[in-house]
């Protein structure tokens, strides 16, 4: 149960936000958070996540609820509880309450919003009932969130603005998030940790559920679907039916998100059996001095795609030491020679949305006229933008032996002068290896909010031997 202080807090950082959004814009916005939807059945659906635009202004997640924005007021419109809601769910807060923790300036049910629609902006919500209530009510095409027109785009652009860079509410949120997904990862090392996984029956669920055990345990909920897998070289995988094998690397992704909706972010590699192999222990200082290089250029003005390109060419030079490249780090990162082991970006923002705003399609991420790169090595950059302070991003390089890319006629043939192919099957035991942490811009440098959580290679052994105790 929250404190009256906390809402106190909570209500004078929701009416700095609407003051700063009324001095970016002239028009009234609407923005409603969304409804459940079932799974099978009306009585048994998903979890409810409300709209995160929405959260960021009302700061509580109020199923089927929206609010009106105008010249830095706020109204709250939302339906009391029925009886039969009441049967079912115990006595819940009612609309002034509720209203009060956010600090509303009135609160009507539902039916008056009606009266509050005109020349107003929204953005569209994701489902589908919620999308067909915004057109009716608005009596226009609303269109769907990454494709904004007209005052729609003005109003992204402007919440774009203020999302960017996160309040004291905001990274307090975030720092609970960070501390909780800390302790997920060392619970999962822990139900690793001095058992014997050539005898002992354990599966990649096995670690998966110690891992949200605790998120769960904390009042939270995972900001993800969850990443816990020997297959690495499966970017997004989730599925956790594999069995743990000696020899293993397991690549856990896996965060937390608040109550009110704020995640993190963190990855994780890490060898079953508590030791790396000589050859996984070479990959893995690769990717952690691409990891630690990043992390020491953030700085305000730096240029975050720069930073994704120290990372293709700090990675270029380890494996050109290894001998698995051939050439020089420059050519091979004009070539995207990095991009067949490291095809994805350095990272993204993280904020409400563990790909904050990516629901706005590229508005958020890239800077105003620029445009998403074509090339091979820079096509799936998620951020491209200067770095300011109170920005919240993700450094995340890897190593992948993806198949599908390394298996490539084309890519085989445009890549066989810099790639010794004979020299990478030394690496058969390294599928995937994945080093993530959550890292906010400060005005003097950089804060790496998961620090707790150790990186070196070592510090990772340890944690696993002794079970993730430390």
């Amino acid at each position: 149960m929250e404190s009256q202080q906390n809402y106190d807090s909570l209500a004078t950082t929701l009416r700095d936000r609407r003051v700063r959004l009324a001095q970016l814009i002239d028009f009234p916005v609407i923005l409603w958070a969304g409804k459940s939807y079932p799974r099978n059945f009306p009585a048994n659906p998903f979890p409810f996540r409300a709209s995160s635009h929405f959260l960021y202004f009302a700061g509580l997640p109020l199923e089927g609820a929206a609010i009106y924005l105008n010249d830095g007021r706020l109204e709250l419109f939302l339906d009391e509880p029925s009886p039969a809601s009441t049967l079912w769910h115990g006595e819940m807060p009612k609309r002034e309450e509720i209203a009060q923790q956010m600090g509303a300036d009135a609160a009507f049910p539902l039916s008056e919003l009606a009266s509050r629609t005109a020349d107003a902006a929204t953005l569209a919500v994701q489902d589908i009932a919620t999308y067909q209530q915004q057109e009716q009510l608005l009596n226009r095409c609303v269109n769907r969130a990454n494709a904004p027109e007209g005052i729609d785009r003005d109003l992204a652009k402007a919440i774009v603005s203020l999302r960017l860079c996160h309040d004291a509410e905001a990274l307090s949120e975030l720092r609970k998030a960070a501390a909780v997904t800390v302790a997920a990862h060392k619970a999962g090392m822990q139900a690793i940790g001095g058992r014997d996984v050539a005898t002992e029956c354990l599966y990649e669920a096995t670690i998966r559920g110690a891992m949200e055990g605790m998120i769960l345990a904390h009042n939270m909920s995972c900001a993800y679907g969850s990443i816990v897998t020997v297959h690495g070289e499966v970017l997004h995988n989730e599925q956790y039916h594999h069995p743990l094998q000696p020899g293993d690397l397991l690549l856990a992704d896996v965060g937390a998100e608040t109550e009110r909706g704020w995640a993190a972010d963190v990855t994780r590699t890490f060898p079953v059996t508590g030791r790396f192999s000589a050859t996984q222990r070479d990959i893995y200082e690769t990717v952690l001095a691409a990891h630690n290089a990043c992390i020491e250029k953030i700085h305000p003005g730096v240029e975050y795609r720069d930073i994704h390109l120290l990372a293709a060419a700090t990675l270029t030079q380890g494996l050109v030491d290894l001998g698995i490249l051939r050439g020089q780090v420059s050519d091979l990162v004009e070539r995207d020679a990095h991009a067949l082991f490291f095809p994805h970006g350095i990272g993204h923002l993280l904020g409400l949305d563990v790909h904050d705003m990516e629901d706005l399609g590229d508005l958020a991420g890239y800077a105003e006229g620029r445009v998403r790169s074509d090339r091979f090595g820079l096509g799936f950059l998620r951020l491209d933008r200067p770095l300011q302070p109170g920005m919240l991003v993700t450094i995340e390089p890897g190593f992948y032996q993806v198949p599908a890319i390394l298996n490539d006629p084309e890519r085989r043939a445009k890549y066989q002068d810099v790639v010794n192919w004979n020299r990478l099957a030394e690496f058969a035991d390294v599928r995937g290896i994945r080093i993530e942490n959550d890292v906010l811009v400060t005005p003097e440098g950089s804060e790496v909010l998961t620090a707790t959580l150790p990186t070196e290679a070592d510090a990772i052994e340890e944690l696993v031997l002794l079970g993730g105790r430390n």
